[in-house]
């Protein structure tokens, strides 16, 4: 069923994005602990491993010893210190990845409350396109989309027409 309310568009954006191209028998490790992303993405008929909420940066020993057929991060990387790392010792030939896009008008965004809610990085696409490709990745499909609140002003307006996710299905090189 396909919900247009805040975040259900972009995780409907997302699941048929993840349909277009992984098979449903795939292994798939989610970045991430469990959220109500990977549990719709599971109940569409994936088997999906979660990380377990572990500082990426510090310990990547669930992503090293998986044997997941595919890598899957949906905002994850604009967390992490270090995503070039983390998108080397992925083992899986297959990755679906979103990040935020960087926007012009508002500052990256910060959770003065929670040091791991911040991103470090809020990229542009090509920005995103190289990282990947220096890690040992090739884009073979994105979309980008835009994030629209039902709010009236000038950064809604913004919002409303300029992309703020941008979505990968990569293969290792």
């Amino acid at each position: 069923m396909y919900n247009d309310n805040y975040p259900y568009k972009r995780f409907n954006i997302t699941l048929e994005f993840l349909q277009n191209h992984i098979e449903k028998d795939k292994l798939i490790l989610d970045l991430g602990v469990e959220n109500p992303l990977s549990s719709l993405i599971r109940d569409n008929g994936y088997r999906v491993e979660n990380t377990s909420g572990e500082d990426l940066d510090i310990d990547r020993s669930k992503i090293i010893n998986s044997n997941a057929e595919v890598v899957t991060a949906f905002e994850v990387f604009e967390h992490l210190l270090d995503p070039y790392n983390v998108l080397k010792d992925i083992k899986a030939k297959k990755l679906v990845a979103s990040v935020p896009l960087r926007l012009w008008f508002a500052s990256a965004y910060k959770n003065d409350d929670d040091d791991r809610d911040r991103h470090f990085h809020e990229f542009e696409d090509w920005q995103f396109k190289w990282l990947l490709n220096k890690a040992g990745w090739k884009i073979i499909d994105y979309k980008k989309f835009t994030n629209p609140v039902k709010k009236i002003g000038i950064r809604p307006f913004f919002r409303l027409i300029t992309p703020r996710y941008y979505l990968v299905y990569a293969e290792k090189i």
